[in-house]
């Protein structure tokens, strides 16, 4: 889904910029004459890293309208458009959740996304290229890949995952910065330049390194998202959809891309774990070895 990268930019930017900020008002509440009062930098960590997360969520779905160009079926004016917004319909009742908003964005390749804080009110949006180049079988079963994203309420679980992360960045960052501060330049004065320079470094760096664990939930979401397509549409749909994607994927998305869409980005290496899907090859066989709903 396009939302994932979108998500974290934001996420880690409101987290980064926020603590920025504090420093330049003098507002460091866990720091004391004694150097940082742990439960206090615990407890800020906490309310500033969820409070990103949460911004973020909330942000999520004007976000990615403005962001795609999200042109929403306000009333359908083709028969396309009648399909796509009553086979979405369709879905949502099946997967008991209230009707989302459908949108299509102008964009060559197939692909697909959903997004919003609220499962009842969330978006649903596919690519012209996704209309074009597919079946309206396989764009169903794309829809419900969608629709089961929004019922399994993966992007308030994925807020939260978020949470503990920014928690984590946030606080073990200041601790970083404190024993470079008091142990390699032996400032026994408060902090100075060291700390905040270090902190700084080391929140980037982690925040780095901690959107590997978020792209593995990712990638565990994306088999949930598949079954719940193949039970909306039906699994050789689903399995049909999947090959047409990789089919339509010979020449991979641009880097900045590639953890955008329903398809995902190819990596080698440690690439793959910065990858928000698993390879198409998987998920369709993890697809075949499931048994019949």
């Amino acid at each position: 889904m396009k939302r994932i990268l979108l998500f974290l930019v934001t996420n880690f930017a409101i987290l980064i910029v926020a603590s920025i900020t504090l420093r330049l008002l003098g507002f460091e509440p866990w720091l004391n004459a004694q150097g940082i009062n742990f439960t206090s930098l615990l407890v800020f960590g906490a309310l500033l890293g969820f409070g990103g997360a949460f911004v973020s969520l909330a942000m999520s779905k004007w976000t990615a309208k403005k962001m795609m160009g999200v042109q929403i079926i306000e009333q359908p004016r083709t028969a396309d458009e009648v399909w796509l917004v009553e086979t979405v319909r369709r879905q949502a009742q099946v997967a008991g959740i209230g009707m989302p908003e459908v949108g299509i964005f102008e964009a060559a390749e197939p692909n697909a996304f959903a997004t919003g804080a609220n499962k009842n009110a969330a978006l649903v949006a596919v690519s012209t290229g996704l209309l074009r180049r597919m079946s309206r079988g396989e764009v169903e079963a794309v829809l419900g890949h969608e629709v089961s994203h929004v019922a399994n309420g993966d992007m308030v679980t994925l807020t939260l995952i978020q949470g503990v992360v920014n928690t984590f960045v946030f606080v073990l960052s200041r601790v970083i910065g404190n024993l470079v501060d008091k142990v390699v330049f032996r400032n026994e004065n408060g902090h100075g330049p060291a700390f905040w320079i270090t902190t700084i470094v080391a929140e980037l760096v982690l925040a780095f390194l901690a959107t590997m664990l978020v792209m593995w939930f990712s990638r565990q979401r994306e088999f949930r998202a598949d079954a719940g397509g193949a039970r909306l549409a039906g699994r050789e749909q689903m399995i049909g959809a999947l090959e047409a994607l990789k089919r339509s994927t010979t020449h991979p998305l641009p880097d900045q891309m590639s953890a955008f869409g329903i398809a995902g980005g190819i990596g080698q290496g440690l690439k793959k774990l910065f990858l928000s899907h698993p390879p198409l090859d998987e998920r369709i066989a993890a697809l075949r070895a499931a048994p019949l709903p």
